[in-house]
């Protein structure tokens, strides 16, 4: 080889080096070695993903429901809520009202029909349908009647005729638990004890399996078992006769 062309390629050999050296200073992330090229993982983001943030944002099944009608337009019906009724009679008037007694925010959820047709029931459900293992809970008031003075609750309703319902009625002084199969009612147990108008109590049912618990003021009073509804259902409030009742904060959640 002639000088001339062992200087033109000596040249172009550092020139080829002073490119790669300028490459690598650019790109501390890459690095040669062996004829590999090794990246450097970045590190995770810290931005919580789509899903994950989805997911944090939907509220534990665990937590339950509480419907307190703090939010819904006095005058008007719930959202989220259907009304029906058993039997014979006007179908019940169902009203968000101010009340400025009520257990919690002032307003309540009311049936203000007094019609006096004895086998008649007025019932307002959640549109949510809940599983067969749950509790339902409710503070109600029962407020007038001359033929009934009626609260009650209701769970695994399939329809107005077919659910099983726990009633308290204050011109009796008793609480009974019922299912209503084609629309009949039949009692399945009955406690006698204190019950009046013009004053809030506490009231649940728990369904679990084929056992019906209902707990009046936080003590159970009524321990029965029957299959007749074993499947899940919506949940509500039901009153009976010319029963004017006050309803707060309805709650369903898990079975305990």
């Amino acid at each position: 080889m002639t000088t001339s062309k062992l200087l033109r390629a000596c040249t172009v050999a550092a020139l080829a080096l002073a490119c790669c050296q300028q490459a690598r200073s650019q790109n501390p992330a890459t690095s040669q070695a062996a004829g590999e090229v090794t990246v450097t993982p970045k590190p995770p983001s810290a931005t919580t993903s789509p899903e994950r943030s989805a997911a944090a944002a939907v509220p534990s099944p665990a937590s339950g429901t509480l419907w307190s009608f703090d939010t819904d337009r006095a005058g008007g019906t719930p959202s989220g809520f259907s009304f029906g009724s058993t039997g014979d009679g006007a179908r019940g008037r169902w009203e968000v009202k101010v009340e400025p007694g009520a257990p919690s925010g002032g307003q309540v959820l009311a049936q203000l029909d007094a019609d006096d047709t004895d086998y008649r029931f007025p019932i307002a459900v959640a549109d949510a349908v809940q599983p067969a293992d749950v509790r339902v809970s409710v503070k109600c008031r029962m407020v007038s009647g001359k033929v009934d003075q009626a609260c009650g609750l209701v769970v695994r309703y399939q329809d107005e005729d077919n659910y099983y319902v726990t009633r308290t009625n204050a011109l009796e002084g008793n609480v009974r638990l019922y299912y209503v199969k084609d629309g009949k009612r039949k009692q399945l147990a009955s406690w006698s004890g204190e019950v009046e108008a013009g004053v809030w109590y506490d009231y649940s049912i728990e369904a679990r399996g084929d056992s019906l618990q209902v707990f009046w003021n936080g003590v159970a009073i009524i321990n029965q078992r029957d299959g007749t509804f074993a499947q899940g259902g919506r949940v509500g409030v039901w009153t009976k006769a010319d029963s004017v009742t006050f309803f707060d904060d309805l709650r369903a959640e898990p079975a305990r």
